[in-house]
């Protein structure tokens, strides 16, 4: 249900979901049946990140369980205000590669276009957690000045729908943006960034199909799940409608402390991801922002589970390991070990 309805979220349309998160800690608590005493704590670390939970992924959690891994990925915590040496603001340099506002340009032949500020969850390990989305919300004009980047750079062949989450942006303005791209020569790829599937799957209409892929431009939407419980029915049902309407699906993962960083839980993420025609395609590891130290884990341990990883499942299944690194021309690959059990 709706928090102070009596509306099933399955019958709420995207927008209503999207405007209606859970933004109070104590609300969170007390929906998921937790101790007040993390009420105090979570206050404290929303003053710098703010609080939101969309309706359909609170309802994937354990309520009483403090160590679900959803709650964790979006719990508030005391360990956030924690100082750590190397956790810093902004990690991937991006602001030094925010060419213009709306676009960041970090590799060739690519570019990421801030389509939308907002975001329909408030991921607090997020690697954007500090980015200045008000330096970048664009005004028309300010489009066209965007367009017209990509127009006079003829090695950009992608671009990025990225974020906050792109498809935060209504359909509209999605269906002129993809247009105005597919109208440029040189640009041969349209690639979408996004959570909001995953965490609110009645994003996926047939106006957004419509919006992202009546154009000449081949679209692969990569979407953002961390954990196999995030993959329910609602979920496999957009992913469905997502491939029947010719989009190549790909998943980005980040490896966090306390939510899947056992060999079981890379394991049934990939296979739920295989039998919904989702390929995994990088688990990052941390992004060292700051806030975000207590879901730290080890390179070593890192490379060590994905190569187990790779005694179990068929290659197609096994994720890159990656790190970005700011001022690098591509992410980094980490060496995997190889190891048997």
């Amino acid at each position: 249900m709706i928090h102070g309805t009596s509306a099933p979220v399955e019958s709420v349309d995207w927008q209503t979901l999207l405007a209606t998160s859970i933004t109070d800690v104590r609300t969170l608590l007390e929906r998921l049946e937790l101790d007040t005493t993390l009420l105090e704590p979570g206050l404290a670390a929303c003053a710098e990140f703010p609080l939101r939970v969309p309706e359909p992924y609170l309802a994937r959690m354990q309520p009483g369980e403090l160590n679900d891994p959803l709650l964790r990925q979006v719990l508030p915590v005391g360990e956030e205000l924690q100082e750590q040496p190397g956790f810093i603001l902004d990690p991937l340099g991006e602001q030094h590669s925010n060419a213009r506002p709306g676009i960041i340009h970090k590799y060739h032949g690519r570019l990421l276009l801030i389509v939308s500020g907002g975001c329909a969850i408030n991921c607090r390990y997020c690697f954007r957690r500090h980015f200045p989305y008000a330096d970048n919300n664009l005004s028309s004009q300010e489009w066209e000045q965007a367009l017209d980047y990509i127009r006079a750079d003829s090695s950009i062949s992608e671009v990025i729908y990225s974020g906050g989450d792109p498809l935060a942006a209504n359909d509209k303005r999605l269906h002129w943006l993809t247009r105005r791209i597919a109208e440029i020569p040189h640009v041969r790829r349209l690639r979408v960034h996004t959570r909001l599937p995953v965490v609110i799957p009645q994003r996926v209409t047939d106006s957004l199909l419509e919006a992202l892929c009546d154009t000449r431009l081949p679209v692969t939407m990569v979407l953002h799940c961390n954990h196999a419980n995030e993959l329910d029915q609602a979920l496999a049902g957009a992913a469905s409608q997502l491939r029947g309407a010719g989009m190549l699906l790909l998943n980005q993962a980040v490896l966090l402390k306390g939510v899947n960083d056992r060999l079981e839980d890379q394991i049934a993420l990939s296979e739920r991801l295989g039998d919904n025609g989702i390929l995994p395609y990088y688990l990052h590891v941390l992004d060292h922002v700051r806030g975000a130290g207590h879901f730290h884990i080890d390179d070593q341990q890192a490379k060590e589970l994905v190569g187990r990883m790779l005694t179990r499942l068929p290659g197609f299944l096994v994720p890159k390991l990656v790190r970005e690194v700011a001022g690098r021309a591509s992410k980094v690959p980490l060496p995997i070990e190889l190891l048997e059990d």
